[in-house]
């Protein structure tokens, strides 16, 4: 018995509906894996623990000097 070619068909034959077929479930376990992550992690952010990194000094200024381009001239 023949193995029917439904969802490729090539020149390797029946290989290529194992091929695709194997991709096609790795792609459902990876999809799988990163849907139970984002259920164990919930509503929390991630970013929550770290505070954000921020350019500006205490005195709320930049703490580097912006590029001289970007500075706009005082009438």
């Amino acid at each position: 018995m023949t193995l029917p070619i439904f969802l490729a068909h090539g020149a390797l034959g029946p290989w290529d509906e194992i091929i695709f077929l194997s991709v096609f479930v790795v792609f459902l376990v990876i999809m799988g894996i990163a849907w139970v992550r984002s259920r164990v992690i919930g509503d929390r952010d991630v970013d929550d623990d770290e505070p954000a990194a921020s350019s500006e000094g205490p005195s709320g200024r930049l703490a580097r000097p912006l590029h001289p381009s970007v500075i706009r001239q005082r009438p």
